[in-house]
């Protein structure tokens, strides 16, 4: 690895912007973004993700090494990996192979420590929250009507559904709440959209705790929360700057969860970047129904961060997932099947297309595809809409391995779009939005609300929150609200549950399904160790 001073200089910043975390990785100051933007922006994202693999984040650190044997200056933009996921079923989050992000071990553990203060700044608030409930303090404000639940960073079913305040009046209030992991919190989506302290400080008191009496909502500034909630977010709001395997440099900064907030890389990371890199590639979470589509409506067209072209990644094995073959036989070849899972990308080529973007299709190479499966999905690809669809080995091969796609990016940016087309007006009504979500994205005959959906799309209409955008909340593995629904579901109605308010992110996420904000821990957990030297190992 390069020392962090020397890949921050290469790339234009100021040592006195670099706040060092060690040798290998340091902060950058909000004083070094730039206000004029010169680079392009990429937005890389994926098909709907499947067991198999897709490889969505090797793709974008390769592509960045890709783009580097080029000669061109590029910077690539990720969220930061959660402790919970590393320690249960995904582990690391930092790319495979040759392309990956260093140093792997502490991008992973504690990192410079944005998570743990994010998970410090929600409990205070929560803390605060139930002393001022239980002391009286706002008129008509009961333990009863809050709403806010605590965070850690662990996955721990057990702590889904708790009560709290148990020991009598001293320990009070006793009330029925829960614990989210840390990415889920609304502070963590607020880090990632906030392009300043000002803005941080804002969105900060309009964040909801609960409800009075008469149902109006209490929110952290009458709570006298966030002057507190500052003072251990101030250095959290600052991008974090570490490097590729091949010595790109590498803004890692916020995790938003990717299911009920926008699942991307904070605002300033991507503001910052695009002052001094020539290309930008940021990464969307999921597949292109959520981290794409989220990215677009919710991070790029309130910030100015309008992509210039899109990267869809896609794997031959993952499509014959798509396609209804099972794990255990990915290896074979089967055309049969990868063209029904072809379906899948089709659309999502397509949903990319619709806001203007060109396309550009990268499939993961894995050892066991066939040479004519490739050229399938390719040849499949191109007729879509895809202006390339180009074999990537960045895995395998790093930089090298991703010239061709890096070539490929470089030839779509110069299409840039005049305008983007986006799916719905802002100043259109919450149920307006979610049904043109739902059958432009999710492929779906109309839209299905309970009564208590509807009730609360109502309640948030008539407390002024009608103009904030979408954020679904659905699962990942299916572009429609039932997980076992493969490749392209259709003659279906989309299924709202609930709705909820993030305020202060600045979105209004209705709940398709049954999505889970703590994750448990699988029969065999991951294991991480230590050894003699102090290297983390198992990652």
């Amino acid at each position: 690895m390069k020392l962090i001073e020397t890949v921050a200089t290469e790339l234009g910043l100021s040592s006195s912007d670099l706040i060092p975390y060690g040798s290998y990785k340091a902060k950058i100051s909000l004083s070094g973004i730039r206000k004029e933007r010169t680079g392009k922006m990429i937005v890389v994202t994926g098909i709907t993700p499947t067991p198999a693999g897709e490889g969505k984040t090797t793709t974008v650190v390769g592509l960045a090494q890709g783009m580097g044997k080029l000669g061109k200056n590029v910077v690539a933009t990720l969220r930061e990996p959660s402790l919970g996921p590393i320690f249960g079923i995904k582990g690391g989050g930092t790319g495979g192979g040759a392309s990956k992000v260093e140093p792997e071990d502490e991008v992973n553990i504690h990192f410079t420590g944005d998570a743990h203060a994010v998970g410090s700044a929600h409990n205070l608030l929560v803390a605060l929250t139930d002393n001022v409930a239980q002391r009286g303090k706002i008129n008509g404000f009961s333990p009863q009507g809050v709403t806010i639940r605590r965070v850690t960073d662990v996955e721990e079913r057990s702590l889904r559904s708790v009560l709290t305040g148990l020991g009598g009046k001293a320990n009070a209030p006793l009330r029925e709440t829960g614990f989210d992991i840390v990415t889920a919190s609304e502070v963590m989506a607020i880090l990632a959209l906030s392009s300043n302290l000002e803005d941080l400080r804002a969105r900060l008191g309009k964040i909801v705790v609960g409800y009075k009496d008469d149902g109006t909502p209490v929110q952290a500034e009458e709570i006298n929360a966030v002057g507190s909630m500052m003072s251990l977010l101030r250095y959290a709001i600052q991008p974090n700057i570490v490097q590729t395997t091949e010595g790109q440099p590498v803004f890692v900064h916020t995790g938003p969860f990717g299911n009920i907030a926008h699942g991307c890389c904070s605002v300033v990371s991507d503001q910052l970047a695009l002052g001094y890199a020539d290309y930008v590639l940021t990464e969307a979470g999921f597949g292109a129904d959520l981290g794409f589509e989220k990215f677009m409506h919710i991070k790029a067209r309130l910030n100015n961060l309008e992509p210039d072209a899109a990267v869809i990644v896609a794997s031959v094995r993952a499509l014959k997932s798509h396609g209804g073959v099972s794990l255990r036989n990915l290896e074979e070849p089967n055309k049969e099947a990868l063209a029904e899972g072809m379906s899948n990308l089709r659309h999502l080529i397509r949903v990319i297309k619709s806001f203007n973007l060109p396309v550009v299709v990268a499939v993961n190479s894995f050892p066991s595809d066939a040479t004519e499966e490739t050229e399938l999905v390719k040849s499949m690809s191109l007729e879509a809409g895809a202006e390339h669809a180009v074999i990537s080995k960045v895995f395998e091969d790093g930089g090298e391995g991703g010239i061709d796609l890096a070539e490929a990016v470089v030839k779509a940016a110069e299409n840039s779009p005049e305008s983007i087309s986006y799916m719905y007006e802002l100043s259109d009504s919450l149920e307006d939005k979610i049904s043109s979500l739902a059958t432009k994205v999710y492929n779906a005959e109309g839209v299905n609300y309970t009564p208590v959906a509807r009730r609360a799309l109502r309640q948030f209409e008539q407390n002024g929150w009608g103009g904030l955008p979408i954020c679904m909340a659905k699962t990942h593995l299916s572009l429609s609200h039932n997980r076992s629904l493969k490749g392209l579901p259709s003659n279906y109605e989309f299924r709202v549950s609930d709705a909820r308010a993030s305020v202060g992110a600045g979105f209004i996420y209705p709940i398709a399904g049954s999505i889970m904000t703590m994750p448990g821990l699988p029969g065999v957990p991951r294991s991480l160790d230590v050894d003699d030297l102090g290297n983390i190992i198992g990652l």
